[in-house]
């Protein structure tokens, strides 16, 4: 397999990109949903500390991943025989998914700048602040659930190609 797509499968540095996002994205909802509920600030930080250096792992391999597209690679051609409306829905799907991680990214980014939380998360300051007096925190939740629903439609369909279809639709993006 090559660094790059060719028209039958997607490329190394496609798949690597893909899966790395897809742990570290599920590590990131994760952890979002423990730090949100979580009273203990000790605890809340540590779980901080590795939510805030996830998320802009993530957000920076979602950028090079969109550069990667624009510039360097190309997709294969859709799955011979995949009615329109789920080739249509499939880049829908994708575009949102880079949309709102960016969206998870830089709002994550503004409520760490404008709170001062990243003084306690990654300094020595003291007293975490109340998340939900800073406006980016709403995007960030709603974005987040957003996340969540659009990565269960992305797992369906792709589940649905491999053993309903069973097409080659999955098995372009496997190692």
């Amino acid at each position: 397999m090559g660094w790059k797509s060719n028209p039958d499968r997607y490329g190394s540095v496609a798949i690597a990109i893909h899966w790395i996002s897809a742990v570290a994205i599920l590590g990131l909802l994760w952890a979002g949903f423990v730090a949100a509920d979580t009273a203990d600030e000790a605890a809340k930080i540590q779980v901080l500390r590795l939510h805030t250096a996830a998320g802009i792992a993530v957000l920076s391999l979602t950028l090079f991943r969109i550069g990667w597209w624009l510039f360097a690679d190309r997709r294969p051609v859709e799955t011979a025989g995949l009615p329109r409306w789920q080739g249509r829905s499939a880049r829908i799907v994708h575009r949102l998914l880079y949309l709102i991680i960016i969206v998870l990214g830089a709002s994550g980014i503004a409520m760490m700048a404008l709170s001062g939380a990243g003084d306690v998360v990654w300094g020595e300051a003291t007293g975490l602040p109340d998340f939900q007096d800073y406006p980016p925190r709403a995007v960030h939740g709603i974005a987040g659930r957003l996340l969540v629903l659009l990565a269960v439609v992305h797992i369906a369909a792709a589940l649905y190609h491999q053993f309903v279809r069973r097409d080659a639709t999955m098995s372009r993006m496997l190692p």
